[in-house]
């Protein structure tokens, strides 16, 4: 069958922190106030993403990728990755703030957990007045001072909180400390990896009265103890692919669309759209379809010409 623009079934995650703004805000299904997650397109295991447009509606994305990986994936994801899908893609309802965590990189994930590291981008969506997210420490730490402040529950008291609007972007390296404030609508791209290190949880506990299992010590060896500057600035001309982040596993370009823009791709990676803002329309071979804010789009490799249009704000991602 021939590739066209897939869609997927989102994937809804209920937590102690979601909301119901992935509802109002952004049209998914959820049925509870705790949902806090939809997964866009994941291949992580038990939670593969299922097509729900067109003519692989039902299959898994790993059905597709199986059938026709280069073609998928691209040419140089393929030579890279084989038949993995290298990434992961979320929007975030956070109606309270979330645990301070931090994720391994790809080294010791694979010596610990036979996984890829998890290396993030955050793109704030929508944020309440004065929400904050917490990034790094404010100033160099160690393992030493780090336990101190876990034991003594005041870890917030050395990490670096800052308030954000909607546009803004971070760039998390594995080995950041980091967390989603209240009061935050996130889109999320990363590595596939589920391999979270929780190291405070604002002694909160589920409906059954219990608390969320921490991991302060496999964190140790994991943190960046130095300062860091995460947040990207980045230009926003109209109708281009403004570069926001740029690493060995992922680019992700923001466009502006107002009007039309024609795209052109080599085939050697898949393209991922985020409508981040706004609806715009895909023509690709005469065929148009349309999305709306909080719609998520994989393009096969094999679609390398398309034009958009619209007036939306759209993250474009790929691999370089």
């Amino acid at each position: 069958m021939k590739l066209y623009p897939l869609q997927f079934e989102p994937i809804l995650k209920e937590r102690i922190w979601g909301g119901s703004k992935l509802k109002t805000y952004l049209n998914k299904p959820i049925t509870s106030d705790i949902t806090g997650e939809s997964w866009e397109i994941s291949t992580v295991e038990n939670d593969v993403s299922i097509i729900a447009n067109g003519a692989y509606k039902g299959k898994s994305l790993l059905d597709v990728i199986n059938e026709l990986p280069e073609a998928v994936l691209g040419s140089k994801v393929y030579e890279q990755f084989g038949k993995q899908f290298p990434l992961l893609f979320k929007y975030l309802d956070a109606r309270e703030d979330l645990s301070i965590q931090l994720h391994p990189n790809d080294a010791l994930a694979k010596k610990r957990h036979n996984s890829f590291g998890k290396t993030e981008m955050w793109y704030v969506m929508q944020a309440d007045a004065d929400a904050r997210l917490i990034v790094g420490f404010k100033e160099k730490s160690s393992p030493e001072a780090y336990l101190k402040h876990i034991h003594n529950k005041t870890i917030v008291d050395i990490l670096d909180a800052k308030k954000v609007k909607q546009g803004d972007v971070f760039f998390l390296e594995t080995g950041t400390i980091h967390a989603i404030g209240a009061g935050i609508v996130i889109a999320e791209i990363q590595q596939t990896s589920d391999i979270t290190y929780r190291i405070y949880d604002f002694d909160r506990v589920d409906a059954n009265g219990n608390h969320r299992e921490l991991h302060v010590d496999l964190s140790l060896e994991a943190i960046n103890y130095e300062t860091i500057e995460a947040e990207k600035h980045y230009s926003r001309t109209e109708n281009v692919a403004n570069t926001v982040v740029d690493c060995r596993y992922f680019t992700t370009n923001f466009i502006p669309l107002n009007g039309t823009t024609t795209i052109s791709k080599l085939g050697t990676s898949f393209t991922v759209y985020m409508c981040v803002d706004g609806d715009f329309k895909l023509t690709i071979d005469h065929q148009v379809y349309s999305y709306r804010k909080g719609d998520t789009i994989l393009l096969p490799a094999i679609l390398t010409h398309f034009e958009l249009s619209g007036k939306a704000s759209i993250l474009e991602i790929y691999i370089s």
